[in-house]
Order: C-alpha cells, then structure tokens, then sequence
C-alpha cells in the first residue's frame, strides 16, 4: 500500500495519511491567540501543574561545563521552553520548535519579555523530519502535541536520532481516565463543556471537538511506552496525574 492510501485518525473521522498534517495544522492556526487561555479554562489551570511536574522531573541543570540544550517539540507559545529556562536560571539553552507558524508568532512575541530572552530560539520544523543533526540535543520535550502528529513512530525515531548519548526524552500527553466515577463525569465534560467553551471564547468549537477526539484515539500508556521502546529509548516508564487525565512518559538514549 503506498502512502497515499493509507489511513489514520483526525478525532473520529478517518483521513488519508498524507491529509492529516493540513488539518491539524487549520486547528492551530484558528486558536493559536488563544490557545493558552483555552488549555487554563478547560483544565481549571490543571495543566500548568501538569507541565511543572515535568520541567522538574527534568530537572535542568543550573551550571556547568558545556551548553545543557533542550528541544521542546510542539512547543509553539513557549510555556515549556520559558519554564525550562527559568528553572536552570538561564542556563539551558532551548529551541522551541513547531510545525505551526501562528503558534511560533505568538511565542516569539510573548519571549520578548520573558526573564532569559536570549536562551530560546523558535524554529520551524516537522517532528517527522527535524532538520538539527544527530546527537545535537541533551534533551526532547513535547507536550501535549504528540498525539497531533501523523506518524508517531516516526517522530519518536527522530528524538532518539537528535538526543544525544545519555539525552532524556519527555512526553506529557492526555490519556483515558481510568477512575470510576471520574471517567463518566470526564466524558460528560468532554463531550457536553469543552467543545461549547472552545466555542464561546474562540468562535469555533470544531478545534475542540477534534481535541477531545484525540485524545481517546491515542494509545493507552502501554502501548505509547512500547513504541518509545520501539524507537530505541530505554528505561521507559510513566506516571499518570489526575486519575490519569494526563500521564508523563520518560525515556534515554544509552
């Protein structure tokens, strides 16, 4: 089967594989100036704890003898790369990367007053073909943008190809809710709040219908684990938060 055959997921509808990157690329475009805002009112600011809890598992370093450089994928309005950079004090260096030009913009745009302008880099790229060498980066984050990407196995290839030996990947993604009682009010709430919201404050509740459909298209955390494995990571393991809304994955290049 060529690739212009083949099929995947965008939320519910099946698409052609080499369609699915436009159409997620229109979703960022339409909610780009208020994507944040949205990621606050949906998670009740949850989120933030969230992307905390993975800057400080982490854990950049403050000091030393070469440049400590991090690759935050997805990472288009730079609310992880300002969080890496605050906490090693200005120390790392991050390139802050995303296929999404609107959500570079506004990124670039909010870092001119940021505490350590000058230690992050926006560019443009495809996490399917990053165009940085191998073995250029101590470190990859994404948050939640992996599930966004059309071929996933592929762009867990290219983090193992850019870390270099002993580099560390993050992945903080969206899972199922596996808590009874939690997971009927979380679907009720998915289903019946966010898309309305999404509309009210952006004008377009499609955006966040399709999130929502993401989200249960995903696979289940050990599943993602084996297709870290897959990509060559080692010492893979995960943590779920919030009766696993949302669950952190780790991996290393040994």
């Amino acid at each position: 089967m060529t690739e212009s055959q083949q099929t995947t997921h965008f939320g519910e509808q099946i698409v052609a594989l080499e369609d699915k990157q436009g159409l997620v690329d229109k979703v960022f475009h339409d909610v780009a100036e208020r994507y944040d805002l949205m990621n606050d009112l949906m998670s009740g600011g949850v989120h933030r704890l969230w992307k905390d809890a993975m800057v400080a598992e982490l854990a950049p370093p403050r000091a030393g003898t070469r440049p400590y450089k991090v690759l935050d994928m997805a990472g288009g309005t730079g609310d992880i790369g300002e969080r890496i950079v605050n906490t090693s004090l200005g120390y790392a260096q991050v390139v802050v990367s995303d296929i999404n030009a609107d959500m570079l913009r506004v990124g670039a745009e909010r870092a001119r007053s940021w505490r350590f302008p000058s230690q992050v880099e926006f560019v443009a790229a495809n996490a399917e073909q990053l165009p940085f060498e191998a073995n250029s980066f101590d470190a990859y984050t994404i948050a939640f943008g992996i599930r966004n990407v059309p071929r996933i196995q592929q762009a867990l290839d290219e983090a193992h190809r850019v870390l270099k030996r002993g580099g560390r990947i993050l992945v903080l993604e969206f899972s199922q809710v596996d808590v009874p009682g939690l997971h009927a009010f979380y679907k009720l709430y998915s289903d019946r709040v966010i898309p309305p919201m999404g509309r009210l404050v952006t004008g377009d509740a499609q955006p966040y219908q399709y999130f929502v459909e993401s989200i249960r298209k995903f696979p289940d955390p050990a599943a993602f684990s084996a297709m870290l494995n897959q990509a060559g990571f080692k010492r893979v393991k995960h943590t779920s938060y919030t009766g696993n809304i949302a669950t952190l994955f780790s991996g290393w290049k040994i």
